[in-house]
């Protein structure tokens, strides 16, 4: 499996497979977000759970699987020294707001399972959700802008 993750992309770009094929999965999960969110505007809320707990969950192994290692190893050791160059600054700004993101959208995945003590439960649910999914289409956002600032406008991209 390592082998192919480091193969060259699909893409063209200067990414390798897992570069590659984290992007496309992580638009496939920000559209399960979305497909989600119709269906809650659908009042279909069993499906929109299920949607959205498959979409949080796939998300949480894309971070854990193919994004921390990276950041750790390339990223990191330049913070803050070199925070004003852009390929730190929005690598940087991508985990800050991806971190917060996961931990917010987990939190609310498993208030949508009931799966938190009722200390932790909370009334306002839509905007819970709302806010949840405005912080994944951000991260997304800034992702694909990191992976431009990798891999196609870095004429010395990194290797993993």
């Amino acid at each position: 499996m390592n082998e192919i993750l480091h193969k060259p992309g699909f893409f063209g770009t200067s990414a390798n497979f897992a570069a590659d094929f984290t992007l496309v999965m992580m638009i496939v999960i920000a559209s399960l977000f979305t497909v989600g969110v119709a269906l809650a505007v659908k009042k279909q809320y069993d499906v929109h759970r299920w949607v959205q707990t498959v979409a949080a969950v796939l998300n949480a192994i894309m971070v854990l699987w193919m994004m921390i290692l990276p950041y750790r190893d390339f990223v990191a050791p330049g913070v803050p020294a070199q925070l004003s160059e852009g390929f730190y600054a929005i690598t940087t700004l991508h985990a800050f707001v991806g971190f917060f993101a996961l931990t917010f959208g987990l939190f609310v995945t498993l208030r949508g399972n009931g799966l938190v003590p009722k200390a932790l439960k909370f009334k306002n649910y839509k905007g819970f959700m709302r806010v949840a999914y405005g912080l994944y289409m951000l991260t997304t956002i800034l992702g694909v802008w990191v992976y431009f600032a990798w891999f196609v406008n870095n004429p010395n991209p990194p290797t993993y």
